[in-house]
């Protein structure tokens, strides 16, 4: 089921590689929200919030686990576009490696730090506890978000985005399941809703590479290929950090947008907590696109096409503008009618409501400028070019940073949301000027 993405119709190329991995990405985003909605029901509202709490923190080391393992699969995108199988088995064995480093050294570090990173994000005191439990065993299962992205990052390296969606929407209901299991029956709490995740994710990694092993022989190294090549190492590492980097950047001024919330108590971070899941299922396309552009780009960036690549860089951005304009509208109709879907009836929705809309009227008017960003910054990763997306990175960690601290100093928190808004515009102002530059330098590169 793997494709080339170097010939055929520019939209339909990037629309047909790129809706499975929208759907897979919403199923993904909807069994976290399961964790949500049945820890908000069945537990209660302080623990809704202690899940939402950690999300930040969540997303850096999910953030980190997608940009190493995408960084280490560019490599064989690029060889698989240039025909070279021997190179996609050897990039393949090392990405493999690299990434059981990265798993050891994740984990000693989440772990290690956990309860420090909680306090430093005025993580109120009733429900620290709870935080503390979750996270802690999601760190614990890291190992399991970094097979999973890697599988699926190397099948989406040969133009493979169903069989991703395939084994994530088993893992879906897997997840529910163990959630309903384990939080309702044996009572485990928020721990329940944590290991219910890291076990979906596991079984979702075996799947994967059981699948690669039985019918994707592009993507099974020999024996003798499984040891470091320090050029593919070099390249593979100067391709992941930067994505990484930025990763971990843009999750970092969240868990400094997250602090400036959690100043107003935990009815308002448990009402944001409901709100930014709907926003966050809804933008799941952006980054579904972001994820076709890398290997769009990578692939044809091998070939040698450049035009290829420019019509495809402005048929995303067409298709980014309409989707935009639907998710805006969408989300606002949506979210008074999906927030009771967290509480049980004891929980009065009047005292949520008006935080969890401030937070949508808010970023809803910026999805265009957000989804610009994934265009152009996966583009130039696909490419090879790993700087100027980190430094987009940094931009929007800056424009939280500066949001945050004027929210926290007047205590306003329509502020402390607009966190996200300052940096998304901040970072498509950046990011479309570092493609404008980079643009020309890989139209020089690919006409030697």
């Amino acid at each position: 089921m793997d494709s080339s993405m170097t010939s055929g119709s520019i939209f339909k190329t990037i629309l047909k590689f790129m809706f499975p991995l929208f759907i897979g990405n919403v199923f993904q985003q909807l069994y976290n929200m399961a964790d949500t909605i049945i820890v908000g029901r069945f537990v209660g509202p302080n623990a809704l919030a202690a899940v939402g709490s950690t999300g930040t923190i969540m997303f850096l080391i999910l953030g980190v686990s997608i940009g190493l393992t995408t960084g280490f699969t560019v490599l064989t995108s690029q060889a698989y576009g240039a025909g070279d199988e021997g190179w996609v088995h050897k990039t393949v064995a090392n990405a493999m490696i690299l990434s059981m480093i990265v798993v050891l050294v994740m984990t000693f570090l989440s772990a290690a730090g956990m309860g420090q990173v909680l306090r430093l994000m005025n993580t109120p005191d009733d429900i620290y506890q709870d935080a503390y439990t979750y996270i802690m065993i999601i760190s614990l299962g890291i190992i399991s978000s970094v097979l999973y992205n890697l599988a699926s990052a190397l099948l989406r390296s040969v133009g493979n985005s169903k069989v991703p969606l395939y084994i994530l929407v088993f893992s879906a209901f897997l997840n529910v399941g163990l959630d309903l299991l384990l939080i309702i029956v044996f009572k485990m709490g928020v721990a329940g809703a944590a290991l219910a995740t890291v076990v979906s994710q596991l079984i979702s990694a075996l799947m994967g590479f059981a699948y690669i092993a039985k019918n994707v022989p592009v993507l099974r190294p020999s024996r003798e290929d499984f040891r470091l090549y320090p050029e593919i190492t070099k390249k593979q590492l100067a391709i992941a950090i930067p994505m990484a980097l930025q990763f971990g950047i843009t999750a970092s001024g969240t868990m400094i947008m997250q602090a400036a919330i959690n100043k107003f108590g935990a009815t308002a971070v448990a009402a944001y907590t409901a709100a930014s899941k709907l926003h966050t299922v809804l933008t799941q396309e952006m980054i579904a696109m972001g994820q076709a552009m890398a290997a769009y780009a990578g692939q044809n960036f091998g070939f040698g096409d450049y035009s290829r690549l420019k019509n495809g860089v402005r048929a995303a951005c067409i298709i980014e503008f309409v989707y935009s304009c639907i998710a805006s509208v969408a989300c606002y109709i949506l979210m008074p009618l999906t927030i009771g879907f967290f509480f049980t009836g004891d929980v009065n929705l009047a005292d949520m409501m008006p935080w969890a809309e401030t937070y949508v009227t808010t970023v809803i008017v910026f999805y265009i400028p957000l989804s610009v960003i994934f265009v152009f910054r996966n583009t130039m990763q696909g490419c090879g070019y790993g700087f100027l997306p980190m430094m987009g990175g940094v931009v929007e960690f800056f424009a939280r940073l500066f949001t945050a601290m004027i929210a926290i100093h007047l205590a306003n928190f329509r502020l402390a949301v607009a966190c996200d808004p300052a940096a998304w515009v901040a970072a498509a102002v950046f990011t479309g000027a570092s493609w404008f530059f980079i643009s020309r330098k890989i139209k020089q590169q690919l006409a030697r």
